[in-house]
């Protein structure tokens, strides 16, 4: 079965597939290294726990799920579900346990593919692919359940990277997919300073300046300090009672801090904002063209300050 999903024929090792190859352009090339070097440092540290019962319960918000019972009985019609930038692959393995009927493929051009396949190499329904998921190699229309999530702004290119994953998901199927929401103007021009600055970093600079950005986040949210601010249209900044962490975090400068993940946690979300060269951000009216050039329509569809997400099918 596995195989009749791809136009080409497959070298499947035990559970995984190697279709990586280095990305001719500069942005994907430095943002598949800087992806690798954070799963290989983060994938075992001790709190991941809490990183992913935070994503799963986080992820049926994301995408209109009442509850995992409600997630397990939609994928329950599913025969394959594929997972497009799967990191570690915990969602992927999610995905598996939830539907052990289907087939769940896990894909991501970083070394986290073939982390995960070790990882999860026991779980008989589930797979993983070193790859492009601009480039998955799937036939069209194979794909019963596409989960694209907080993945698609680092490809190269999201809108051709979104119109693929459109293209192999089924007549029947559903497609989903999260991208970073644009932000206060100040914040905006800040994320392009600093990615253009970290091009060119070291893999100890980037964590030592994620370092300094957890720190700066955990002072601030130590204060305890709320402040009023006043709607500044210009700059996009909303008024209203702000945290002022959380002001500062989300009108000039990401400096995350979570408490009850600690520091090491926090500096990988730091990292994972900052270092990667490509991580582009939409409006929603952005976003919902890419749904219509594509001849998608809205299943479900959800906004909030990080971010726009949804579910979508062919007409």
């Amino acid at each position: 079965m596995l195989e009749r999903l791809f136009k080409k024929p497959i070298d499947l090792k035990v559970n995984f597939i190697e279709f990586s190859k280095k990305h001719s352009a500069k942005n994907q090339s430095q943002t598949n290294e800087v992806f690798s070097e954070k799963w290989s440092k983060s994938h075992n540290q001790d709190n991941l726990d809490e990183l992913y019962k935070f994503q799963y319960e986080w992820y049926l918000e994301l995408y209109g799920f009442n509850s995992e019972k409600d997630l397990k009985n939609y994928l329950s019609r599913k025969k394959v579900i594929f997972d497009a930038g799967c990191g570690l692959g915990y969602k992927a393995q999610w995905f598996a346990k939830l539907a052990p009927h289907a087939i769940v493929i896990g894909m991501d051009y970083s070394e986290a593919a073939k982390i995960a396949s070790v990882k999860y190499r026991d779980i008989k329904n589930l797979y993983f692919i070193q790859g492009d998921i601009a480039d998955t190699g799937f036939k069209d229309s194979v794909v019963d359940y596409v989960s694209c999530d907080q993945v698609i702004m680092h490809t190269e290119d999201p809108e051709k990277t979104f119109s693929h994953l459109s293209k192999i998901t089924s007549s029947h199927g559903e497609f989903s997919c999260y991208v970073y929401r644009k932000k206060a103007l100040p914040r905006e021009l800040v994320d392009d300073y600093f990615r253009k600055e970290t091009h060119n970093f070291s893999n100890d600079q980037l964590w030592e300046l994620s370092s300094q950005l957890t720190k700066l986040g955990k002072t601030l949210s130590e204060l305890k300090t709320k402040i009023d601010v006043p709607d500044i249209p210009l700059l996009g900044i909303k008024g209203g009672e702000y945290d002022i962490q959380r002001f500062i975090y989300w009108n000039f400068l990401k400096c995350f801090w979570k408490e009850d993940w600690g520091e090491k946690l926090s500096d990988s979300t730091n990292f994972d904002w900052y270092s990667p060269s490509n991580a582009k951000r939409y409006s929603k009216d952005e976003f919902l063209k890419m749904v219509t050039d594509n001849n998608l329509k809205v299943i479900h569809f959800h906004e909030e300050e990080a971010c726009y997400s949804g579910r979508f099918s062919i007409k």
